[in-house]
């Protein structure tokens, strides 16, 4: 299996020049393999102790009825006493000087490593979830449109499969922007990582914590899979979470705590995004088939739609605010105005789920999708109404499962699938003639924002914080702190 589940974009700017390279001391290395050990321990101890004592029931029932030695056929028993040698003389590839380095490195390659690590500010990070075979990886590519390159720049070993990418700025322990990614995966728990590190083996923080009875630890956060999750530009310490488990959370990023849980819904929990100007209003897609719109001032729903099959993403109009788009588990694309009752169109975009929904950065009506049918269709929605297809392609990627725009180039995109050989692509739309003839007289506007002229200072006096007088929704008040001061 080698597929990509998911991916995102950091726009340009917003990344450290030099990435810092982790480098742990012996000691330090052993401290986390304990700790790692202790924790699956821990987990499986909670999650498999019964079924572990019906595994042991049942092998000492076979072994009782079943002598090794009598079946024996091949002599495995004796299989070290042979007389010739079978193992291979590899004691001596590696070895050692007394200063602790492998005398065969000689570091002629140190100078272009360096080169490649450096990141431009003319530089894209692209974020990519793969798994390959039993493997979960988080990819960080560069890409640089000027040059024409597109490469890995480092990687991230991560425990569970991811299902989700979100980039943040937001470090409860650092007061400057950063460059994080929160990863939504099969467990509960979302792991932020910093982008701006290479080779680090723990994320910066944590959002949430399994039970754990020797400790005498509650329950926090989420209690499966974490599908999707969205970042509110403007208020930067919440973060919205939906899951598998039919609820939603609000993330205090300051403390590391749920403060605020909907639980409204039938069904799993399948995308939410934050409104681009009403910040206290979030948007979630369901697989009860509703989209539902939340006032989090207020923990109330504001208006809801019924959706012509499960609801597999939700999106803003940012040109537009007053409407969004959802696609569907059975082809359908639906545009909504959210003073309206009922969906402005249907279209039947394609065969299959539509797991790609995506607007341009900056050129308003250019709407792509993409599906497990996998075909990417370019469509114009500028007049808010029945869209027109524009340009449609069978891709090489297999069932295409995530998309996303370049938030520094509007026709710039990324997709990925599920073909064993060829599964991620970053494609450029003004390279296609029809895309190019539609929409290159079309004036790049910028999205409407509810941040773009306000003032810090302002911004702490005004702003309407979603998590103020909320205790009573906090899922639980003996919270433990499951934030990390990131390596240096």
């Amino acid at each position: 299996m080698s597929v990509i589940p998911c991916t995102t974009w950091v726009k340009k700017g917003v990344t450290s020049t030099n990435p810092q390279k982790v480098e742990l001391t012996p000691r330090e290395l052993e401290e986390i393999i304990k700790q790692t050990q202790a924790e699956l321990r821990n987990v499986e101890s909670d999650s498999d102790a019964e079924h572990n004592n019906e595994v042991t029931e049942q092998k000492s029932e076979t072994e009782s009825c079943f002598d090794i030695s009598k079946t024996d056929e091949y002599n495995f028993d004796k299989y070290d006493d042979e007389s010739d040698n079978v193992h291979c003389n590899i004691g001596n590839i590696v070895s050692f000087g007394k200063d602790g380095k492998d005398p065969l490195v000689t570091g002629e390659d140190e100078d272009s490593e360096k080169e490649d690590d450096i990141i431009k500010s003319n530089d894209n990070l692209v974020l990519v979830g793969h798994v390959e075979g039993d493997a979960s990886i988080l990819e960080v590519f560069v890409y640089n449109e000027t040059e024409g390159s597109f490469y890995c720049h480092h990687d991230i070993l991560l425990p569970s499969f991811p299902l989700c990418i979100e980039w943040l700025n937001y470090d409860p322990s650092d007061s400057k922007p950063s460059n994080l990614c929160a990863i939504g995966n099969m467990t509960p728990i979302i792991e932020v990582w910093d982008l701006d590190l290479i080779d680090c083996l723990e994320p910066a923080y944590k959002l949430g914590c399994k039970p754990n009875k020797k400790k005498n630890r509650k329950r926090v956060g989420h209690r499966d899979a974490v599908l999707d999750l969205t970042w509110n530009e403007n208020y930067t310490h919440v973060l919205a979470s939906g899951s598998v488990d039919k609820t939603v959370l609000l993330w205090d990023l300051e403390n590391g705590t749920p403060v605020n849980k909907f639980a409204y819904f039938n069904e799993k929990v399948q995308s939410l995004k934050w409104h681009p100007v009403e910040t206290h209003q979030l948007l979630t897609g369901c697989a009860d088939k509703m989209v539902r719109l939340f006032d989090c001032r207020h923990e109330t729903i504001s208006k809801s739609w019924e959706a012509l099959g499960e609801v597999e993403r939700v999106l803003w109009n940012h040109f537009d605010s007053n409407y969004c788009v959802l696609s569907t588990a059975n082809g359908y694309v639906q545009y909504i105005d959210i003073r309206q009752d009922k969906p402005v169109w249907n279209i039947e975009a394609h065969t299959q789920e539509v797991t790609g929904l995506s607007l341009s950065s900056s050129c308003p009506g250019l709407l792509v999708t993409a599906a497990n049918d996998g075909v990417i269709k370019v469509w114009d929605i500028i007049s808010n109404l029945e869209p027109c297809i524009v340009w449609e392609k069978k891709s090489n990627l297999g069932a295409l499962l995530c998309l996303a725009p370049s938030p520094d180039n509007p026709f710039v995109f990324a997709a990925g699938g599920d073909n064993k050989a060829h599964n991620f692509k970053v494609f450029d739309l003004f390279e296609i003639s029809e895309v190019r003839e539609r929409f290159i007289e079309r004036k790049c506007a910028v999205p409407v924002t509810n941040n773009s002229d306000i003032k810090v200072e302002d911004e702490k006096e005004e702003m309407m914080d979603v998590t103020e007088n909320m205790d009573s929704m906090m899922l639980n008040a003996d919270t433990p702190k499951t934030i990390s001061k990131k390596k240096k």
